[in-house]
């Protein structure tokens, strides 16, 4: 047995490798795990959400539907992003940088922004939907980092225009999250800003000292906000304070217990009744937890893997530097949501309310994540013989088709 199974391996591993080294390897990875992961976020919001709609709305449906119209929406956004050539893509930027921080200072107007849940970071739109302009911005940031590195890739060699005006203007973008009380968003964009500084080659001990500095400036938010400081403690110690601030991460933890490797079933969650709060956005994971088991819960880890692995692939292997620094920006962005709310749903980190890209309901974080795919798409065809592949693809099916018809 033992003898089989090493000689099996090399052949599977030989495989594995000439897939990676597909032209098209990176651009069905990214459209794989998002497709997947997009199909069992609305499965999971559908389940997680059908109790509270239901009391909410008398329609069981009826959240689902909300995220389902949004699905659409990113879709055709993704769409238009993958086949949009990168010159024209660039000229965009700048403006829709400008248009996304105008929508986040917005939200402090009086009777323009809406508080939910202590945070003023929402606008509302047509029909009751709402708009997130934070989220928006986090894409704008990203964008606009990797245009203006772009810009001036022969010279960032020096710390100084690695820096400025790039900390000035996501400093801005960050100062005025943290004012809408959106601590979670803060937290992404500052992984953004000191990632984006990383990918653009900064030295060691300026790196050292930017992540003091957001260090230093995490700290200091949470110090000056009680309710942060009750969040953190709980953190630490849940069982403490089981009724109130540990509340939410003991009931996610029920909510895995109770599923154990295979799960109770789809739609067999009891934290969804009530118990679990925010159980179909920032706790969707514990819902999966319970229903789908540790199975579940891996297959949702392997797939932001693969998403992640792909990015990085198409970072390192495009020729344009806008692209490198974009799908670095972006993979960034991604895996560090994603991982700040895995880490909060097992309790690994503190809970900061902050949704799963892809999964969670939440039309603006779905909306913007799936065009942010359609980015990666768009740059994984910039992949040295993906073109090509992409066209002779397409030959192959009109040729099909034409077969088909006669």
């Amino acid at each position: 047995m033992t003898a089989t199974t090493e000689r099996q391996a090399p052949a599977f591993v030989e495989a594995l490798r000439r897939t990676m080294e597909r032209p098209l390897a990176s651009y069905q990875l990214v459209l794989g795990s998002t497709g997947l992961l997009l199909g069992l976020g609305l499965i999971m919001v559908l389940s997680a959400s059908s109790v509270l709609a239901h009391q909410l709305y008398d329609n069981q449906f009826a959240i689902v539907e909300r995220q389902l119209l949004f699905a659409v929406a990113g879709l055709g956004g993704a769409y238009v992003a993958s086949r949009m050539p990168v010159a024209t893509m660039r000229r965009f930027i700048t403006p829709a940088l400008v248009i996304s921080v105008l929508l986040v200072a917005a939200t402090f107007v009086p009777g323009v922004g809406i508080e939910v849940n202590g945070n003023r970071n929402w606008i509302p739109v047509v029909a009751g939907f709402q708009l997130q302009p934070s989220e928006f911005a986090k894409l704008a940031l990203v964008l606009w980092i990797a245009h203006h590195y772009a810009g001036r890739v022969k010279r960032l060699k020096e710390p100084r225009l690695i820096l400025m005006p790039m900390l000035l203007v996501a400093g801005l973008i960050a100062a005025l999250v943290v004012a809408q009380n959106d601590l979670g968003t803060a937290a992404v964009l500052f992984v953004i800003i000191v990632g984006m500084a990383w990918v653009a080659g900064l030295p060691r001990r300026w790196m050292t000292g930017m992540v003091v500095a957001v260090g230093v400036i995490s700290v200091f938010f949470v110090a000056t906000a009680p309710h942060r400081v009750v969040r953190l403690f709980s953190f630490l110690n849940p069982s403490a304070d089981p009724e109130n601030a540990g509340y939410q991460a003991i009931h996610a933890m029920m909510g895995f217990a109770r599923g154990g490797f295979w799960g109770v079933g789809l739609g067999g969650s009891r934290q969804k009744w009530g118990t679990l709060p925010e159980a179909h956005t920032d706790f969707i994971l514990a819902i999966i937890g319970e229903e789908l088991g540790l199975a579940g819960t891996l297959v949702v880890l392997v797939l932001f893997s693969l998403l992640g692995v792909a990015g990085v692939r198409i970072a390192t292997r495009s020729r344009d530097p806008f692209v490198r620094f974009a799908a670095a920006g972006i993979t960034i962005w991604i895996m560090a949501q994603a991982v700040i709310n895995i880490g909060m749903v097992l309790g690994l980190l503190p809970v900061i309310g902050i949704p799963l890209p892809l999964v969670s309901y939440g039309g603006s974080s779905l909306l913007v994540t799936l065009v942010s795919a359609g980015l990666l798409l768009n740059f994984a065809s910039t992949e040295p013989g993906a073109k090509r592949a992409l066209a002779a693809g397409r030959q192959r099916r009109a040729r099909r088709t034409a077969a088909r018809r006669r």
